[in-house]
């Protein structure tokens, strides 16, 4: 290998970032949490003209002002950790939205380059983008893809290690100039800084933006800069003078200013055809966002995911089940009996045996998740659910992290990181462990399967939608008591509809199975193990009653009264309740010796509780 490379993702929600970085990594990724953020990063290693490149898909963000947690997170990890390049994925169908981020990773002053995505659904819409145009205005690469047929992903490969190998030999980022009163403040707040590089390579022109802009977290992290007191005197200045000439404060006049930049970008590269074309997805939001019919769709897809959930899964349930008992005979038949035998079968075996034959309930749970996510209906149910949350005092947007817990309340606590108001996160995530996550749906399908049989789906999907109302409630509780405060207003991305990758959602379905294949591999067979051990010992019981003579005098009495009989029928009958009297006796036996183990003294002490 010559070098390691390392290329971040950067992009709004909705834009096919993930999509790009799947057909970058295949399933070559692994996932874990930013250090001190509960944000959810994606790693993935590739091999390119003998380069290791590491690829991380940075959280969707629409900018990198740092009001959310996404937003700081992408823009700290392309300040401090200082990638090769940063990759930015835009919606060609919206570039108005998508450029909005992209100048401000131009303004970093950070080898880039702009990833077309959706190029196919840009043209269907009639809008052309002269990409050499754009490239020659923005002096960087610019690439079109359409990620959803990996189509032009290699192309950003190759585009990336020249923009790499360019800045490698002195090319320089080019500078987004503003209005003369914005670069006036720019100037003068630059001037009072140390000249050159500021730190980590990033441009002093950049840091002046956002001394200007008030950024506090890069105002603490130049706090022992040289001129720093002068710059943000300087900074102080020019906002009261631009809130005197233009009544406004100084981010929303620069955020005027980009957008008059990109207006300019569009016009000198864009061109839109006259022809009209039907909005499929306006046409489909007609039905499924209705006030009236909107409703009982969602409640009726939720219904057809738990349904499927059980009836689709009880075929492989039976199967590892069945697989499981095969295991079960072979060791038995193999092993000898012994302590190490029973803690293999009764412990190993059996306990993580009666776990593992959930797993395809929960792969297609996290299946059907992963569907609405893809399709753009996720967004959907959090528009309908919007009127139904406000009765706890929340928006439509908290019950995203909410449905996510139907599949595990893990990474949905971390999903209310997108929720911009801070009560609203720590209530949604107080009321999101009612939702039924996985770890539940096994005992769910025990009981629901156990009592209604053919009527388990439907019951589940009671039981799921009485932890709905009952987090509603809860809800409407805290907010009133220690939660009270204006709710914000909610305002969210109806993404388009698009037909979801296969590949996509079984990385999805995996990548959140993976959390459950884990926990029984580690908590669970470790609490197999210690159940088994308090339940087995100790070993030495004096019994109430002698079962075993019991067992002897059955079998005696059976073989007395055998002789006296004639018929197949009757002996069958006979033996029959030997079978039967011999298992109740050996239960109480059972029974008996678990009251006087560990976990039996255990259970006593906690009845009183």
């Amino acid at each position: 290998m010559n070098r390691q490379l390392t290329i971040a993702l950067a992009g709004n929600p909705n834009c096919g970032k993930t999509t790009i970085f799947n057909n970058l990594t295949g399933a070559r990724q692994k996932v874990g949490n930013w250090p001190g953020v509960t944000v959810e990063k994606k790693e993935g290693r590739l091999n390119y003209k003998n380069h290791e490149v590491r690829v991380v898909d940075l959280p969707g963000t629409y900018s990198l002002t740092p009001f959310s947690i996404e937003e700081v997170t992408a823009r700290d990890y392309i300040l401090n950790e200082r990638p090769d390049i940063v990759v930015n994925i835009i919606d060609a169908s919206n570039l108005e939205r998508s450029l909005f981020l992209a100048l401000q990773i131009l303004e970093l002053g950070r080898p880039a380059l702009f990833v077309l995505n959706m190029a196919d659904m840009a043209e269907a819409k009639g809008i052309k983008i002269d990409a050499e145009k754009l490239s020659s205005l923005l002096n960087l690469p610019v690439v079109f893809t359409v990620g959803n047929r990996n189509r032009g992903t290699h192309g950003i490969l190759d585009a990336a290690f020249e923009e790499i190998l360019a800045f490698e030999k002195g090319k320089t980022a080019r500078q987004v100039r503003y209005g003369k009163d914005i670069e006036a403040c720019i100037e003068t707040v630059q001037a009072c800084l140390a000249s050159g590089e500021g730190a980590n390579g990033i441009r002093a022109r950049w840091q002046a933006i956002k001394l200007l802009e008030d950024d506090n977290l890069i105002k603490a992290s130049l706090a022992d800069r040289p001129g720093m007191p002068k710059a943000l005197a300087a900074a102080e200045e020019c906002r009261s003078r631009m809130l005197d000439l233009f009544q406004d404060d100084f981010e929303i006049v620069l955020t005027d200013d980009r957008y008059g930049v990109i207006e300019g970008l569009i016009k000198a590269s864009v061109t839109q055809s006259a022809q009209k074309r039907i909005d499929m997805s306006r046409n489909i939001d007609l039905v499924l966002t209705d006030r009236f019919f909107g409703i009982p769709v969602f409640i009726f897809f939720i219904w057809a995911m738990f349904q499927l959930t059980f009836s689709l899964g009880a075929y492989p349930m039976e199967w590892i089940e069945s697989g499981v008992g095969m295991l079960s005979g072979v060791l038995d038949r193999a092993m000898s009996p012994s302590l190490l035998k029973s803690l293999v079968l009764d412990g190993i075996v059996a306990g993580i045996g009666s776990v593992i034959i959930f797993l395809p309930n929960i792969l297609i749970l996290f299946f059907c998740i992963a569907l609405f996510e893809d399709t753009g209906y996720m967004a959907r149910a959090a528009f309908l659910m919007d009127r139904v949350m406000h009765t706890s005092g929340l928006h439509g947007k908290s019950f995203i992290p909410m449905l996510m817990g139907f599949g595990c309340n893990v990474p949905a606590i971390m999903a209310t990181r997108a929720l911009e108001n801070r009560k609203d996160r720590i209530l949604t995530i107080l009321m999101t462990p009612f939702m039924s996550c996985s770890a539940r749906l096994p005992v769910y399908i025990v009981l629901a399967g156990t009592f209604f049989a053919e009527r388990a789906g439907t019951v589940i999907f009671c039981l799921y939608a009485l932890g709905i109302v009952l987090a509603i409630l809860s809800g409407r509780i805290l907010r009133t008591l220690l939660f009270r405060g204006e709710e914000a207003p909610f305002v969210m991305e109806l993404p388009p509809y698009r037909v979801p990758m296969l590949k996509s959602l079984i990385i999805h379905m995996w990548d959140r199975s993976k959390m459950f294949l884990k926990k029984m591999g580690g908590v669970i067979l470790v609490g197999s193990v210690i159940i088994w051990v308090l339940s087995t010992f100790p070993r030495q019981v004096d019994f109430s009653v002698d079962y075993d003579a019991r067992i002897a005098g059955a079998r005696t009495d059976y073989a007395a009264r055998i002789i006296t009989l004639t018929t197949d029928e009757e002996i069958k009958a006979e033996t029959e309740r030997l079978d039967s009297e011999i298992r109740q006796i050996r239960n109480l036996k059972e029974q008996e010796r678990v009251a006087a183990s560990y976990i039996g003294a255990i259970g006593r002490a906690l009845e009183p509780i």
